[in-house]
């Protein structure tokens, strides 16, 4: 069995983008795959943050992921286990600078003020190495715009493994699903969906009431026109094209299909009908989620009983990494 890591910062409830990139292909994964879930809350320092957001955003964001199908087994948060800081150490040690400088999402997210930005959300695509090679994880599913940094993972791995000599730590291979993998804004369609975005209508979180869900599909960004036959039709229309994308990866067809059935129309059906078909996979998660924490206790202990396994894992790689750089324990 390929073991699977993957991590998903918990700055919020998780939104459709995340759950149609990554979330909903962990569940799927369960059942073939080794797979470990971790919440990186040390990597939602890297933005300003308060201790009570972060903890109440933690719980919630665990609630959701085991709402959609995740074993609690398999869950925990980062900063329970110090095998992610320890080799990510290690790893800011072994990466070059140059390498840093070429990672778009620093430069996206820092923009033009990036000398006041933290240090840490330049140095955190070398944390996020140490997460996946803390298990010796070969397949992480990720969205595309998270290809650049297993490629820098793959770059840091090879580079300790030729320093120190060793075959040490495995090569990774990004797993982007085919269909969704980067789903936009309901605002404007040249832009990914974001938790970020101070816009609540630009994005379906998965706690949203049948009622949100429906109100933010109605009041998506769209153009005058019918919706087109066949793909080709759509060209540059952003909006448009993101409705149907996300239609087919929740309807399991593809965008043909979709035009097939609703080319030729306006938006209004078929806004109704993608409503109503996001509410009935999505609803199920917000009761559960809903349900979830009313008792934040045994969303606790089940963090605790992941991080218990995830040390179980990952402690003696980490051991072996430290020893092989020559730490004395």
């Amino acid at each position: 069995m390929q073991r699977v890591f993957s991590g998903i910062q918990p700055t919020g409830i998780p939104h459709l983008g995340n759950y149609l990139g990554a979330i909903r292909n962990w569940a799927a994964m369960q059942a073939d795959h080794d797979c470990v879930f971790c919440l990186v809350d040390m990597h939602s320092l890297t933005m300003p943050w308060t201790p009570e957001d972060l903890r109440k955003q933690t719980l919630g964001s665990a609630a959701c992921l085991l709402a959609t199908g995740i074993e609690p087994t398999r869950l925990y948060n980062q900063s329970a286990v110090s095998a992610h800081a320890r080799l990510g150490w290690i790893f800011n040690c072994v990466s070059r600078l140059g390498w840093l400088n070429r990672m778009t999402q620093f430069k996206d997210k820092a923009g033009k003020n990036r000398e006041n930005h933290s240090a840490g959300l330049y140095v955190y695509p070398n944390l996020m190495a140490a997460d996946i090679l803390a298990f010796h994880a070969t397949r992480v599913p990720v969205g595309d715009d998270q290809k650049q940094h297993i490629e820098l993972a793959n770059d840091i791995a090879q580079k300790f493994n030729h320093d120190m000599g060793t075959d040490f730590f495995p090569q990774i291979e990004a797993f982007i699903p085919p269909a969704a993998a980067r789903v936009m804004s309901l605002r404007d369609g040249t832009k990914k969906m974001s938790k970020s975005d101070p816009s609540e209508q630009s994005r379906i979180v998965l706690t949203d009431t049948p009622d949100e869900i429906a109100l933010k599909i109605r009041r998506a960004k769209t153009d005058s026109d019918v919706l087109p036959s066949e793909v080709e039709g759509l060209g540059d229309r952003a909006e448009a094209r993101n409705l149907v994308a996300i239609y087919a990866a929740m309807s399991g067809e593809t965008m043909s299909d979709v035009l097939a059935r609703f080319g030729g129309q306006g938006f209004g059906p078929f806004k109704s009908a993608l409503a109503d078909l996001l509410v009935e996979k999505i609803g199920p998660v917000a009761t559960e989620t809903a349900r979830l924490m009313q008792n934040e206790d045994h969303i606790i202990s089940v963090l605790r009983a992941g991080a218990d396994r995830a040390r179980e894992i990952s402690e003696p790689i980490v051991q072996e990494a430290e020893r092989l750089v020559g730490f004395i324990r």
